[in-house]
């Protein structure tokens, strides 16, 4: 659905900045998740070379902006651009969401200064780390282009190589699989497992904009 009103997007020049800077939202978001995995997963000091609140804040500004920019061209166009300008106000918010679940990492990071180590449960850990990281990229790039079979892929991939697998680490660490992990360190994996769950479910609510219309955004096609 989205890559349909593209082009128009692309023609008006209140959706093209507002467009432009869902794209720069997105790489802020890149930037802040990456960092944030390497403070909680490599670092024993959680110290990162980015200020990531000022980011986040740089991120809500662009939400605001966005919404702003889609509101003042419906107010002059009229209702016939109101279809579009629902789904990229739809859009904008899974992209803060997501930064709002980086910032929540480099939150655990800080609160968890070692480097987290999973247990019996570090491959899974890392495969899920792994593939959201990949989830997450692809993401990105498709809907920078507008590739629809891209998107379909990732819509398919979502729940076998993420969900399932976040799952499978929280109910085994809540029932006690692996007694050698302390509290704090059970905890911190259940929800760095989480967050990474949370991260793909809104690329998946993004990528979704691209082959559904504005009812389903977030459903299967």
């Amino acid at each position: 659905m989205f890559k349909q009103i593209f082009e128009m997007f692309k023609s008006d020049s209140l959706y093209e900045q507002a467009l432009s800077e869902c794209h720069e939202m997105l790489e802020i978001d890149r930037e802040m998740f990456n960092e944030s995995i390497n403070a909680l997963r490599t670092s024993d000091s959680a110290e990162i070379p980015i200020d990531i609140y000022a980011m986040d804040k740089k991120i809500n500004s662009f939400e605001r902006d966005v919404r702003r920019k889609v509101m003042t061209h419906l107010a002059i166009s009229g209702s016939q651009d109101l279809g579009s300008g629902l789904i990229l106000t739809s859009v904008v918010i899974d992209i803060e969401r997501i930064g709002d679940y980086t910032k929540n990492i480099y939150d655990l990071a800080v609160s968890y200064p070692k480097k987290l180590n999973a247990g019996t449960f570090e491959d899974k850990l890392t495969t899920i780390e792994h593939n959201t990281k990949d989830y997450f990229n692809r993401t990105i790039d498709t809907f920078k282009s507008q590739d629809i079979d891209s998107a379909r892929e990732l819509m398919g991939n979502y729940k076998e190589e993420i969900s399932e697998v976040s799952q499978s680490i929280v109910e085994g660490v809540i029932s006690g699989k692996d007694d050698s992990l302390s509290a704090s360190q059970a905890a911190s994996v259940v929800l760095y497992s989480r967050y990474l769950k949370r991260i793909a479910a809104h690329s998946r609510n993004l990528i979704s904009s691209i082959v559904n219309p504005f009812e389903r955004i977030g459903y299967p096609e």
